[in-house]
């Protein structure tokens, strides 16, 4: 057996996770196994399986043309800090109880660091139409090679200053910014602070006025672009009880910061009118108000019949031009047949003329 990939040290902040991976080639098959050996005086190698301490301890391994192996530990303590050793060995007596192996393991080590994560206080406040953020590392690391400020994954500033304290200022309201913004210590390891912008749901209707025709579907939306998630949705129609999901035609679904109202069977009557979507989450709560209406189903005939209207009118009305047209359009026929006579009669005249001179 022989190893293809070994795992690397290293280096995490408590109630991080981390992964090792190991590879192994021979013939046939090797089995990978997992030991540990802690920092403590005295402590020995021990193994590790599937579910160790307290399942915080997860090992992946495949058998197929070679091995592979993977170990992932969560949120890390300073008890997981040690030597990490990927076994190897394809001997048919490897775990033989009573005979000892002709082909010794094979091992690759690899060193973990778990350091103490520092405390980081972080603070929001408003003044005249801003909001400034900081994080102020309480117990200062030896080594801030600089900054980051991130929104989800858009970094928004950088630094290369080696202050502990660090600040980003947001133009705005907190009803316009909300959500999780990470102050980043580049550091080794990389430490990273918190800052939440909370507010009450700032609910939003996907369209103020929805249209359906009868007998058809109706969707309403609403969402909610906040944070923190809505924590629970009610829809209900002009001050009436809260529509219960799967009452009657009502389908609710809502999932996170969106909810959605299906109304089957749409009715002129009883459908059409005001409704209003409201959440709720752990900072208040906010609504907004979706204008229903319903058409008869013949309602999408009239923009066509009106059409067909206009072309029956302007039809009667080059007939009626036209019927009135043709009677001077005759007499003006029998004006230009009169015309040649006339010429004619010119015609024999001179003729006549032209013999009486000849004579």
């Amino acid at each position: 057996a022989g190893f293809i990939k070994s795992p690397l040290s290293q280096k995490r902040l408590t109630q991080d996770s981390i992964e090792l991976y190991c590879e192994a080639i021979g013939n046939p098959i090797p089995e990978i196994q997992w030991w540990f050996e802690g920092n403590e005086p005295n402590e020995t190698y021990a193994q590790l399986w599937d579910g160790a301490r307290q399942d915080r301890v997860k090992i992946n391994a495949t058998y197929n043309l070679h091995s592979t192996s993977t170990i992932y530990i969560a949120n890390l303590t300073s008890d997981d800090s040690g030597m990490y050793e990927c076994r190897a060995s394809n001997d048919p007596d490897r775990n033989h109880l009573s005979k000892s192996p002709k082909v010794k393991w094979i091992r690759s080590q690899a060193n973990v660091f778990v350091i103490e994560r520092p405390d980081i206080k972080v603070q929001v406040n408003g003044v005249s139409g801003k909001l400034i953020l900081t994080c102020n590392m309480t117990t200062p690391y030896s080594a801030i090679e600089g900054h980051e400020w991130m929104h989800g994954d858009k970094i928004l500033q950088t630094d290369m200053e080696s202050s502990a304290f660090t600040s980003y200022i947001i133009e705005g309201k907190m009803e316009e910014h909300s959500g999780i913004y990470q102050c980043v210590y580049k550091t080794s390891p990389v430490i990273k602070g918190e800052v939440n912008i909370s507010v009450p749901p700032q609910v939003m209707a996907y369209k103020k006025s929805e249209h359906g025709n009868e007998g058809d579907t109706g969707v309403l939306i609403c969402k909610n672009p906040s944070f923190p998630p809505v924590s629970s949705w009610v829809w209900y129609k002009n001050g009436q009880d809260p529509i219960i999901n799967g009452s009657g035609r009502y389908i609710i679904k809502s999932s996170g910061n969106k909810t959605e109202l299906r109304i089957l069977k749409l009715n002129i009557e009883e459908d059409t009118g005001d409704y209003h979507c409201n959440a709720t989450n752990s900072y208040g709560f906010g609504g907004a108000t979706v204008n229903l209406r319903v058409r008869s189903r013949l309602a999408a005939l009239w923009p066509f019949l009106g059409i067909v209207a206009e072309v029956l009118v302007l039809v009667t009305i080059i007939f009626i031009y036209e019927k009135r047209r043709k009677p001077d359009e005759v007499l003006d026929d029998d004006d230009g047949g009169s015309a040649p006579l006339k010429s004619n009669a010119t015609n024999h005249k001179d003729k006549n003329v032209r013999q009486r001179n000849a004579n």
